[in-house]
């Protein structure tokens, strides 16, 4: 059976680099995951504050989910 791996408990999300497969792959769920929820939340107002904030954690998570997916290509 597969260990549960919370990545939700971090201030940061940890660095992917160095990571092994399985949990890269938990990793990538759980960004995919984070960036449905932010997703769903999106501000309707594209000139707010709010939306300039929830468009910079979207890139993070993007960012993010691009560096796990070029790890996964290593492994």
């Amino acid at each position: 059976m597969a260990q549960l791996i919370s990545f939700g408990n971090f201030e940061h999300e940890p660095d992917p680099r160095g990571m092994d497969e399985a949990t890269l792959r938990a990793y990538l769920a759980w960004v995919r995951a984070e960036i449905a929820q932010l997703d769903e939340r999106e501000p309707k107002n594209m000139a707010s504050e709010a939306y300039e904030e929830w468009g910079d954690r979207h890139e993070e998570l993007e960012d993010l989910e691009d560096e796990i997916l070029d790890e996964l290509d290593g492994v």
